[in-house]
């Protein structure tokens, strides 16, 4: 696995195009990977993950993207960066981490459920099938909870209420794109974005290394998904 972190040049228009369309962003992102096959699954098959970090103090954007193949860079546009990129293996640190241990995490994700035909609100009664947006934070905890007991972790609790969790979710509002369809028609994609912080305990270091090289949740192609740890502090 790589993990690649590029700051992009605001100035650049390709940079602006992108930070406004999800599906141009894919785009960009793909090019790195140059002498692959055009198939439908490959960013699935190479495993490209990938989520854009504003610093809140100095507004610098932070590209950072994951990979089971060593990326190349030099097919971006050539004022789309500023500086170098920088990219490093991290099979050596997912290995390394064993039952027990606690870790800072980020992930930005769009948290759904799928209307299911039993459902008992007629509101929904429209969209049975389909996935829809969760709205309040309790249910974005609640999904991450879910999420986190399938994939090999939990969520450490705050010291005085071991019933809540040491997590902030913050609502991003909605991220939008157009992609194209047949007939070159422009299809309108829309995520509800939610931006976690917080501290994790691994429970099952098998599952928890599978679940950041697969990521987690939906929209994975658009920026959501990547699960970013470092030491606990």
């Amino acid at each position: 696995m790589f993990l690649s972190r590029l700051l992009l040049n605001p100035r650049s228009s390709d940079v602006r195009r992108d930070l406004a369309d999800c599906y141009q962003l894919h785009r960009t992102v793909m090019k790195g990977f140059p002498d692959l096959p055009d198939a439908a699954d490959v960013r699935a098959r190479l495993g490209v993950l990938y989520r854009l970090d504003t610093d809140r103090r100095s507004g610098a954007i932070t590209l950072i993207v994951q990979s089971r193949a060593e990326p190349d860079w030099s097919r971006l546009p050539r004022d789309y960066m500023l500086g170098a990129p920088q990219t490093k293996p991290i099979d050596s640190a997912l290995a390394s981490i064993a039952d027990g241990v606690q870790l800072a995490f980020r992930l930005r994700a769009n948290p759904t459920r799928r209307i299911s035909k039993n459902n008992p609100d007629e509101k929904e009664k429209r969209w049975l099938g389909r996935r829809v947006n969760l709205r309040e934070e309790e249910d974005w905890l609640q999904w991450l909870g879910r999420k986190a007991g399938q994939g090999g972790f939990r969520l450490v609790a705050v010291q005085a209420r071991d019933d809540v969790p040491a997590v902030q979710a913050h609502d991003e509002g909605k991220l939008k794109g157009q992609r194209m369809g047949p007939a070159d028609r422009k299809r309108p994609l829309t995520f509800a974005s939610v931006l976690f912080d917080g501290r994790l305990e691994v429970t099952d270091a098998e599952r928890f290394r599978q679940t950041v090289c697969e990521g987690i949740g939906t929209g994975k192609a658009f920026g959501f998904g990547l699960l970013s740890v470092a030491p606990a502090r």
